[in-house]
């Protein structure tokens, strides 16, 4: 039996952190209310070949019978997850700034590499990543849980650049992610950040981040609940202070049944966005990039998709 940090979900919402025992990782439901999310070990960069990379048949949408949404956004994707078909599209392979979409590579770069558990020492140059912070200082120690708390629900960049250079060398981590880019055949994408601060060399389109998130979704379960997670508390230790991020993605809070999964907007970007729903057993994702009204152009999007037949 191994001591490791437990994550006890209320059913309102709010999150904290403190120990518990488990033998190996899984997620189960603990009480009425309550889920426990148990220490992951690292996984391999490439995961095992039989495991099924996400594809989705673009062909196999009927443009000429699209329905004109009147979305603000430059490029949309919505994809039913059951089936892997295609419900919506707009210029899905147009490249683009992801803004802090580009955290979801981060992350799961991160847990290929370290355990949740895995402590990890925040550098001067990830204390210094603005503008959206965590609020971490040079040489505080976190977890690579608590670290993906701040860098998923509030968006800290420090939180983020921290998981890109305490684990391994920050060129090395960059290398990573491109290569895992590469694993999962996102032909529009390039990452040379850790966070998505504006760079004309970190871009991708939404069908790559749809790969990446279906593929995210079906492999990475503690990512999941952490993204779907609207408040957390991380208890001060011997390492740092008590924080409380909060989640930024607004799709949680206005559309009935949303489970998450991240945010991003720069200047450069534009809102973007990726959103996942369940309703009646179905499960959508949808994708935007460059819109000035995210969450309402997400509304309709996935409105659209729940209205059409399975």
């Amino acid at each position: 039996m191994t001591v490791g940090c437990g994550v006890a979900v209320r059913a309102a919402g709010t999150v904290t952190l403190g120990l518990f025992s488990a033998p190996k990782s899984s997620v189960r439901v603990a009480a009425p209310g309550f889920a426990v999310v148990r220490p992951a070990s690292a996984r391999p960069l490439h995961r095992p070949a039989e495991e099924a990379i996400p594809s989705f048949n673009l062909a196999a949408f009927d443009t000429a019978g699209q329905a004109g949404l009147g979305l603000h956004a430059r490029s949309a994707l919505l994809v039913d997850l059951d089936s892997n078909r295609v419900l919506w599209a707009k210029d899905p392979h147009l490249r683009r700034a992801p803004a802090s979409l580009t955290k979801l590579m981060t992350a799961l770069v991160a847990l290929d590499l370290a355990s949740l558990d895995t402590r990890v020492t925040v550098t001067g140059e990830a204390a210094a990543a603005e503008p959206s912070r965590l609020g971490l200082s040079a040489g505080q120690v976190l977890t690579v849980r608590e670290l993906l708390y701040g860098a998923l629900l509030n968006s800290g960049n420090d939180a983020a650049f921290a998981l890109a250079d305490g684990i391994v060398p920050l060129d090395r981590f960059l290398y990573l992610m491109n290569r895992k880019a590469a694993y999962l055949h996102l032909r529009d994408t390039r990452f040379s950040s850790p966070n998505g601060l504006t760079d004309p060399d970190n871009y991708t389109s939404s069908y790559d981040l749809a790969v990446l998130a279906a593929y995210l979704l079906r492999n990475y379960p503690e990512l999941v609940a952490i993204a779907g997670t609207r408040d957390a508390v991380l208890p001060a230790t011997d390492g740092h202070p008590a924080f409380y991020p909060h989640n930024l993605n607004h799709f949680l809070y206005v559309y009935q049944g949303a489970t998450g999964l991240k945010t991003g907007f720069t200047d450069d970007a534009g809102g973007c966005l990726v959103a996942t729903a369940t309703r009646g057993g179905r499960h959508l994702l949808l994708v935007l990039m460059g819109s000035d009204i995210m969450f309402g152009d997400g509304v309709r999007l996935m409105d659209t998709g729940f209205s059409a037949a399975p």
